[in-house]
């Protein structure tokens, strides 16, 4: 286990526009005040050599959905980060993870959490496929497991709640358009 922060609400994240063009520069905290500010994010789904997803649950300290199930990870692009370069950090800050991934697509969409605040993001999907086992970093997750697809899928229809709101709406265009993409990662 790894028990390093590796996030806090003052890190500055990429504030977007619908086309992701850069409009300038804000905490993470600013960014999910209230409605939320519209800025760039990423999710990774991981899955093992047997096709079986990583999913992780995420903390309890978390200000949007802690202890909620989610994809194998999420996170935002900082100030002067490309994807590439923050994408790779972030897998190997919450989950000690080193592999190649690939873009799918990217989606915008905003969703609120109570009074907590709202996530408000420009996303890019990617995916990857390693055999290696997760150091998780118990600051980030409470939980993970590696789940076969149609056990997640039956899991996700008797209890939605328990599921992120992204994961859903990610899981549900990976299942309708890129499986190919994910038969094709796991022949890496």
């Amino acid at each position: 286990m790894n028990d390093k922060i590796v996030s806090s609400e003052k890190e500055r994240l990429i504030l977007v526009d619908d086309a992701d063009n850069i409009l300038g520069y804000e905490t993470k905290g600013a960014c999910h005040d209230g409605d939320g500010i519209l800025h760039r994010a990423f999710s990774l789904f991981i899955f093992n050599p047997k096709g079986d997803l990583l999913l992780q649950q995420r903390a309890a300290g978390k200000r949007l959905w802690p202890l909620i199930w989610s994809n194998s990870c999420c996170s935002h692009p900082r100030e002067g980060e490309s994807y590439s370069f923050s994408t790779k950090r972030r897998l190997r800050e919450e989950l000690g993870l080193d592999t190649s991934l690939k873009f799918l697509y990217k989606f915008k969409y905003q969703v609120r959490y109570s009074e907590a605040g709202s996530e408000n993001e420009l996303c890019s999907v990617y995916i990857g496929c390693t055999a290696d086992r997760p150091i998780v970093n118990k600051t980030e997750i409470a939980d993970w497991k590696y789940v076969p697809v149609p056990v997640l899928e039956r899991e996700m229809l008797q209890a939605p709640e328990k599921f992120s709101p992204w994961f859903k709406m990610e899981w549900k265009e990976i299942r309708s358009h890129y499986m190919d993409d994910v038969k094709a990662c796991l022949k890496i």
